[in-house]
């Protein structure tokens, strides 16, 4: 090997490390942001308005009003053994991302306890409670890590049923959140509901983001128009693919693109003046990686 060569070798392999280490910082300091604004929503707004969240936290929440100790004890303290499943079943990096963030989040709930509440009109600390809470659970979860040991649960027990992660999370909390008007009272309950609905929307929002990705597969015989009207009104890439109808036996072209949730009706728009009955299909995509996704200059 020439010393060019090892030169240059040397210069990637520093390279890649230093591009690690910027990805490793990066996701402790959303975490670190995530749970932050976690505990802001849990100590700030909720919990002085006795408002409870899903999952773990809501168990803790409970327990902690009946025992008067810290809310930061249980939150360690419960979801430790959902870690330890985690670690086992899932993998260190989640797990440990997980631990990370819940010990900030209880830290963090421990430090704002005594901070006088912001409101005591129990709505506005549902919709803002929620609202910080799902921004904070959508940083972590984006970062490759959870807040909640049932999440972990949930993803186990999918593999081996026919719900979902969110179907089984919402039979968890379905009981979690329905305790809360034996503990507080059930307009208290009802307010949770509230509050859990408006975090569970954020998250979505967070992890996403309102330019989600979605994929276009489109199916007209004016193909070619509603192609360049894609290119050059919406600035979007188009490949045309080959495809062959089963029941007819015709070749048919079908258009593959990948826009923004923001470009949805647009698009549905140029395809109605376009060919009205084109067919139209389109899908989330939760991550859009290599290729030009970039939107073209339009001139």
């Amino acid at each position: 090997m020439s010393s060019s060569t090892a030169y240059q070798n040397e210069q990637a392999q520093s390279q890649h490390r230093k591009q690690s280490w910027s990805k490793f910082l990066r996701r402790a300091l959303l975490m670190i942001i995530g749970s932050a604004l976690f505990s802001v929503g849990l100590e700030i707004f909720l919990v002085p308005n006795n408002i409870i969240d899903g999952g773990i936290v809501g168990i803790s929440i409970i327990i902690s009003h009946l025992t008067n100790i810290p809310l930061g004890v249980f939150l360690v303290i419960l979801n430790l053994p959902f870690l330890m499943i985690g670690y086992k079943q899932i993998g260190k990096t989640f797990a440990f991302s997980t631990l990370f963030s819940v010990i900030i989040m209880s830290i963090g709930t421990t430090l704002l306890h005594p901070v006088k509440p912001i409101t005591i009109d129990p709505l506005l600390a549902a919709v803002f409670g929620g609202i910080i809470l799902g921004i904070g659970v959508g940083l972590v979860i984006r970062s490759g890590g959870s807040l909640d040991g049932t999440e972990i649960v949930a993803i186990l027990v999918s593999k081996k049923s026919a719900f979902s992660v969110g179907e089984i999370v919402m039979f968890f909390n379905f009981f979690i959140l329905g305790s809360a008007g034996f503990v507080f009272g059930w307009d208290h309950a009802m307010y949770s509901l509230i509050a859990y609905y408006i975090a569970f929307k954020l998250i979505d929002i967070t992890i996403e983001g309102l330019d989600q990705s979605k994929s276009v597969w489109l199916i007209s015989d004016e193909y070619e128009k509603i192609g360049d009207a894609i290119t050059y009104r919406l600035g979007r890439g188009v490949t045309y693919l080959n495809g062959s109808g089963a029941y007819t036996g015709d070749d048919k072209k079908v258009i593959f693109s990948v826009i923004t949730r923001l470009e949805e009706a647009k698009l549905k728009s140029i395809v109605d003046e376009l060919d009205p009955k084109a067919f139209l299909a389109i899908g989330n995509i939760h991550d859009v990686k290599g290729g030009r996704f970039k939107k073209k200059d339009i001139h």
